[in-house]
């Protein structure tokens, strides 16, 4: 009698880049202190007013006060729907003729739109279009549900800056790809890049010009750290700016970094398109509704002031801007021949070691390296190792050998302040220690 069989898909799947080093971490007997700059798992309290509910979940003023758990609408608590809304509100933006879809984290937000604007499972047609390195993610529910992506490339230079292609390179990819949608993160992950306004006008002038939608997702807005430049989003773009730019309009959004709440798994799907929305709510009926929990701790925030929400993102600024810049030069200062990417915006920045590695470095290689051997004594007396992600999978498309990110790592911000300043002086000595012995 033989096996029951797994799918070729499934048998050919690998933990994401970003999980793997912590799989293999947990793995190790007597482990050192681990410093975790792999992932951007949050790991703050969440807004007071959402904290408030979380602890008040069984109290009389409780709707589960008596214990049952309801599923809602598919579309969301129309409270849940609200804060999504009440929060561009605050931010500026005109929400009128806007659909917001409650989804179980951005993730599930990604999934479903990518089966809303490409072409069929396993088809060629119609792909995501998207700037490289790009979120993984994309590509990972690419491939589970059989829709294509594909990307125009951004060149990590000498000075740590990611340089963005010109609207005449992307509009010759999008003549070559014939994409459904081109994917925008203004606060960008995995490279800390901010795309302003002027760069969101002219490659939203290429999605009307070639009958695009045009998808951002916008998990960081608000998390940029230069003075005047702390908001760009697609709904700042109108059909002032963009003829034809309304009625194409999505954004991905979530409550796991700006509010801190990564567990929750509550994200969304905003549209100015009613039949996008129409058509996105009859698929996600499939999932019955996202999280009731979730939904009604993030739907706190309906009843915020405009000025407590604001003072909410000053603090989250100026939480993540001084470590991030000051991370930023002990990196440089250790080691002034790693290229370290602008930490302009979201909670991440890129370190390339290209300029310094011996041929044939693999950041995968390096990684799991750290995660499973990694280990480096303090002058605190504790061992220490340093979980980053590697690069490898962020370039959609590239081939293993010309793959830039084999020699780039990305580093979050998520970890405790204390063992973040560890970073810069770990990753020195377990780059050193792993080019000796290889």
């Amino acid at each position: 009698m033989g096996q029951p069989v797994l799918s070729p898909y499934m048998m050919a799947r690998k933990p994401s880049g970003i999980r793997m080093g912590q799989i293999k971490f947990l793995e190790r007997e007597n482990p050192p202190i681990l410093v975790n700059g792999s992932i951007g798992n949050v790991m703050r309290p969440m807004h007071p007013a959402m904290q408030r509910r979380l602890f008040n979940l069984g109290s009389a003023n409780s709707p589960f006060h008596n214990g049952i758990v309801p599923y809602v609408p598919t579309t969301g608590t129309d409270e849940c729907q609200e804060a999504f809304l009440h929060i561009l509100r605050s931010q500026g933006f005109d929400t009128t003729n806007l659909n917001v879809l409650v989804t179980d984290g951005a993730s599930m937000a990604m999934e479903i739109i990518m089966l809303g604007v490409c072409g069929g499972a396993g088809e060629e047609e119609r792909p995501l279009l998207m700037f490289n390195p790009s979120y993984t993610n994309y590509d990972a529910v690419g491939q589970r549900i059989g829709r294509k992506t594909v990307a125009v490339e951004r060149r990590l230079n000498e000075h740590g800056e990611f340089e963005l292609p010109s609207v005449e390179a992307v509009e010759k990819r999008i003549i070559e790809t014939k994409p459904g949608a081109l994917l925008i993160i203004p606060y960008d992950n995995p490279t800390g890049q901010l795309f302003s306004k002027e760069t969101l006008i002219e490659y939203a002038t290429l999605c009307v010009k070639h009958n695009l939608w045009i998808i951002s997702d916008e998990a960081y807005r608000e998390l940029a750290y230069e003075k005047g430049k702390e908001t760009s989003s697609i709904w700042g773009l109108t059909n002032q700016d963009v003829p034809g730019i309304e009625g194409r309009r999505i954004s991905l959004e979530t409550a796991s970094k700006v509010w801190n709440a990564c567990g929750l798994r509550i994200g969304a799907i905003i549209t100015d398109n009613t039949l996008c929305y129409e058509k996105s709510v009859a698929e996600y009926t499939a999932n019955l509704s996202a999280n009731t929990l979730g939904q009604y701790i993030f739907g706190a925030l309906a009843h915020e002031s405009y000025a407590e929400l604001h003072s909410w993102y000053e603090q989250q600024r100026d939480y993540y801007r001084q470590m991030i810049f000051d991370l930023h030069q002990d990196f440089k200062t250790l080691e002034p021949e790693f290229i370290v990417s602008k930490p302009e915006a979201s909670i991440y920045f890129v370190i390339d070691v290209r300029n310094v590695a011996k041929p044939g470095f693999d950041g995968v290689d390096f990684a799991m390296w750290c995660a499973e051997h990694g280990r480096v004594t303090l002058d605190d007396g504790n061992d220490y190792t340093l979980l980053m992600a590697p690069l490898n999978g962020f370039y959609s498309g590239a081939s293993k050998e010309d793959n830039p990110g084999k020699t780039q790592l990305r580093i979050s911000f998520c970890e405790s302040p204390e063992l973040l300043k560890l970073a810069p002086v770990l990753l020195s000595k377990l780059f050193r220690a792993y080019e000796a012995q290889r």
